[in-house]
């Protein structure tokens, strides 16, 4: 029986000892997890102070090349030309002389996007002249944003090429601003050229126009409206050897399948004379 007893007692204090042992163990585990548990969080801790330091870096760039971006836009921007009284565009300090104008009236009617594409196809800038009844569908909101989008600046020419001085006062100015609201609601942008149709402005139009910020443009001349030059040759000839040419003209032409066509010639024939085509963006506006 003492035998039994003692073994039982030797026994009692194995398993009593490996007890504690495994519960050592599992507290060494437990706190060696917590360290390690610690350890991961300050590591995440460091490697996310880290990332939001770079970001903040790359913040500071960004906004450092986006002002500088703008500067250059700034400086690009400055007014080389301006409109003068008889609607020729002159230099302002030191810039070429040697200039013309392209404007497009009647935009966008059946041949405007075509001409924008080959006026950028060749590099040439222009001014399309817009009205409003033809942008009363979402195609032709689409198709005004398409010229803007290749670099063409947009003019106003009234929501339904009126003769102004027929209309009264509140009718002229419903020509005017409804059409700059057209645009601003197709292009987020208000016209900063006007063009009465017709080259008729009066008092009334002249004052919407500078309460609206835009500046005055009739032209130096034009002939696709008249039946003679109907035609890709006529147009193109009488458009390059008219006497009316000359440093800082201003040219018009319309939204007309004999233009399209003649597009291409006038502006190398243009060039080959040494004619600059200005860009209207360095044009001063109000």
């Amino acid at each position: 029986m003492k035998r039994l007893a003692t073994t039982i007692i030797i026994v009692l204090l194995v398993i009593g000892g490996c007890s504690i042992s495994s519960s050592n163990e599992d507290k060494d585990s437990s706190v060696d997890q917590v360290k390690d548990e610690e350890n991961h969080d300050d590591n995440d801790n460091i490697s996310t102070s880290k990332n939001e330091e770079n970001d903040e870096k790359e913040e500071i760039a960004e906004d450092k090349e986006a002002e500088d971006d703008k500067e250059e836009v700034s400086k690009s921007m400055t007014p080389l030309y301006e409109v003068n009284d008889v609607w020729s565009i002159v230099p302002i300090d030191n810039a070429n002389d040697k200039v013309v104008l392209l404007t497009i009236d009647d935009a966008p009617d059946k041949y405007g996007l075509e001409m924008a594409h080959t006026l950028k196809e060749l590099d040439a800038p222009a001014i399309f002249f817009v009205n409003g009844h033809f942008l009363e569908t979402p195609e032709k909101k689409e198709e005004l944003k398409e010229i803007r989008d290749m670099g063409f600046m947009i003019g106003n020419h009234t929501v339904t090429h009126a003769y102004l001085p027929d209309l009264s006062e509140e009718e002229q100015k419903e020509e005017i601003v409804e059409l700059n609201d057209l645009v601003e609601d197709a292009l987020d942008e208000r016209p900063k050229f006007f063009r009465a149709p017709n080259g008729a402005n009066t008092d009334y139009t002249k004052k919407i126009a500078k309460e609206e910020g835009m500046t005055l443009m009739n032209w130096s001349y034009g002939y696709d409206w008249e039946e003679e030059y109907q035609t890709k040759e006529a147009i193109t000839e009488i458009m390059l050897n008219t006497e009316l040419l000359s440093n800082g003209s201003n040219l018009l032409m319309h939204d007309r399948e004999w233009t399209a066509k003649a597009l291409e010639d006038i502006v190398t024939g243009l060039r080959e004379q040494g004619y600059e085509l200005v860009d209207p963006h360095t044009i001063k506006t109000e």
